[in-house]
């Protein structure tokens, strides 16, 4: 389960940045999961519930958006429809991934600082 792996270094790097600026408390994370990540949306929450336990993420909140994949054409800037063979009709070029739906990123972290 890559997940908790994932998570380990979500909660860690949120406990440096907590550390950083002082904070005493950590009240939520919000990241965005790209829909081509590989990340499971339920396992990666349920994996945060076990590891933020005696971290600065103790009783914080995971906040998580889905990022859907959105394919266009480099040439004319056609948005492909899911499930639609990904090459444009109208100039054949083949289609590319035009949003970042195979990341995942760490948007925000809400903290309490003194």
């Amino acid at each position: 389960m890559h997940e908790y792996s994932l998570i380990q270094s979500l909660i860690s790097r949120a406990g440096e940045e907590a550390r950083g600026h002082g904070a005493t408390r950590i009240h939520s994370l919000s990241i965005r999961v790209g829909e081509l990540s590989g990340v499971e949306p339920d396992l990666l929450t349920a994996a945060f519930e076990i590891a933020r336990q005696g971290t600065p993420c103790d009783g914080a909140a995971l906040r998580l958006t889905r990022i859907p994949a959105v394919w266009s054409c480099p040439r004319c800037g056609r948005v492909f429809a899911a499930g639609e063979v990904l090459r444009c009709a109208a100039c054949a070029a083949p289609a590319q991934l035009s949003d970042g739906a195979d990341a995942l990123m760490l948007d925000s972290i809400e903290m309490e600082v003194p």
